[in-house]
């Protein structure tokens, strides 16, 4: 509650385990009548047990490695949404990637991933399926799930033959509600595309999910019955809702509310318990469940396209590269260390990302 601090007693650790095999239990659920991919995630689920005993190994020597890693694989993206925050951030650019990490280096960080016990990595941009060469190399990791959050353009027959042969790549596909609405964010006939995206994956059996940035103006929409079932029905089995962050002040009347929050909270529950097919998940979500915000490498840290470890894709501030030292090394970073120690994670806030919206306080961290 605002006001109060962070309990120091909360184990993050075992929040985190327990959230992991609650969405490995879901999607094993969900994928029940589907042979191959609830083959797949029978071994995985084996896999993130193991994780979860190394990263707990990790936390009784004094060392905390979180389930989760972002990796924005490119900076590069064709579609022009209105009030993308990785635009606004300059994260996405329109011109030609500079000094971006190699799918090489990325392979290090994959593999370097899977040692630590990191069994989520969620790959992102720009558009990350521009980077095939990166989604390949993710596909030698079947110890870990890579949910590859995709705008759905570059879907073909290559991917389609890629996602069959690697069961661990999962796309997830950006959509805002029905046509309309998901038009008049993304561009004329995305909507249509994905439709279109998704039954082909459906046809040849392959498990896909859904990312819904959650605003004032499409939370009804998209937490109602009508729209998921459509998803559902496709053969959608997760659901991300992401709270809509303002980078700008323009758009501030659209990042969601104390009730829009409460709201979207009891929502998934009630989805959970109702519709067990499909896997709900909320982000940020309720932070003071978790003791706080988990970035930061608390539950899950970012990086960034050019390598930069950061605490979350809302907060693009780096003091650590990751072509220059190992993933560990930079889970130590100081500006890490800063924000876990600090306070500025805790939940005395006005809701939704904490650290957008202490964003000169962390700045201020980093320039020390």
């Amino acid at each position: 509650m605002k006001g109060e601090t962070m309990d120091k007693s909360f184990d993050i650790q075992a929040y985190m385990t327990k959230g992991v095999e609650r969405v490995v239990g879901d999607i094993v659920r969900a994928t029940f009548r589907n042979p191959r991919e609830s083959a797949y995630m029978a071994r995985f689920a084996l896999a993130s047990r193991a994780a979860s005993k190394r990263r707990r190994k990790a936390e009784n020597a004094g060392e905390h490695i979180p389930a989760f890693l972002i990796a924005s694989i490119t900076s590069q993206c064709n579609l022009h949404c209105a009030g993308c925050y990785s635009r606004c951030n300059h994260a996405t650019v329109d011109g030609e990637p500079v000094r971006q990490l190699t799918a090489e280096e990325w392979l290090r960080i994959f593999e370097e991933a899977d040692e630590l016990g990191i069994s989520f990595i969620l790959l992102a941009g720009g558009e990350p399926m521009i980077r095939r060469d990166v989604i390949e190399a993710a596909g030698r990791h079947p110890n870990i799930l890579f949910p590859v959050f995709t705008n759905g353009t570059f879907m073909d027959e290559r991917y389609f033959g890629l996602l069959d042969r690697c069961r661990n790549l999962i796309p997830v596909m950006s959509i805002e509600g029905e046509k309309e609405t998901t038009d008049a964010r993304r561009g004329e006939g995305v909507y249509d595309r994905l439709i279109g995206n998704m039954d082909a994956l459906s046809q040849r059996g392959l498990v896909f999910g859904a990312s819904v940035t959650v605003t004032t103006q499409n939370i009804r929409e998209v937490s109602s019955d009508a729209f998921l079932k459509k998803l559902s029905d496709r053969g959608c089995k997760a659901v991300i809702f992401v709270e809509f962050v303002p980078v700008t002040d323009e758009s501030a009347d659209l990042a969601p509310g104390d009730a829009e929050r409460e709201y979207l909270s009891r929502e998934i529950e009630r989805l959970r318990e109702e519709h067990p097919e499909m896997v709900y998940i909320s982000f940020p979500g309720d932070e003071k469940s978790s003791g706080g915000c988990v970035a930061a490498g608390r539950g899950f840290f970012h990086i960034n396209s050019h390598g930069g470890a950061e605490p979350c894709p809302f907060s693009p501030y780096s003091d650590m590269n990751v072509r220059d030292t190992s993933l560990r090394e930079a889970l130590r970073s100081p500006l890490f260390r800063a924000l876990q120690n600090g306070g500025l994670l805790e939940d005395d806030h006005a809701g939704g990302c904490v650290l957008y919206e202490k964003r000169a306080q962390v700045e201020a961290l980093l320039n020390k």
